[in-house]
């Protein structure tokens, strides 16, 4: 049987929050996904480990007329923008979620926060396959 039919509930409880706790609960749930997988895999309940992707999720913003990577909540609270960025390791994205605050925001700026959200999460997917050397994701 290649994967029975399974349900999987990931839980993220946030003990302390800030601005990226939404896009690191999405990263580091798909590392315990894995995780699991693999454990069904040694116990013998799958063949073959069913992950297509890796994915990864980081919060980009405006704070001070400055872009910035991975908001920490004083700067999440007062952002003129806010953006959520979620991508698959082959580069398409999952989802793009942008909100103008404290200021609207040109194509421009969207622009160049998708590309700084790129940069950061696909230093965040290097330290998932670093972590996950047995997928074998092509």
């Amino acid at each position: 049987m290649f994967f029975p039919i399974r349900a999987v509930r990931i839980d993220c409880d946030v003990l302390q929050g800030d601005g990226g706790t939404r896009t690191a609960s999405i990263t580091g749930g798909f590392i315990a996904l894995a995780l699991a997988i693999q454990w069904m895999r040694k116990q013998g309940m799958i063949n073959v480990l069913p992950i297509k992707d890796y994915v990864a999720a980081i919060s980009v913003g405006v704070f001070q007329g400055t872009p910035v990577l991975d908001l920490n909540y004083a700067e999440d609270s007062k952002a003129d923008v806010d953006m959520n960025v979620v991508m698959v390791g082959r580069g398409s994205f999952v989802e793009l979620q942008g909100t103008g605050e404290g200021n609207t925001f040109s194509e421009k700026d969207m622009a160049a926060l998708v590309a700084l959200a790129k940069k950061g999460i696909k230093e965040l997917l290097a330290i998932q396959q670093k972590q996950l050397p047995f997928l074998t994701i092509k």
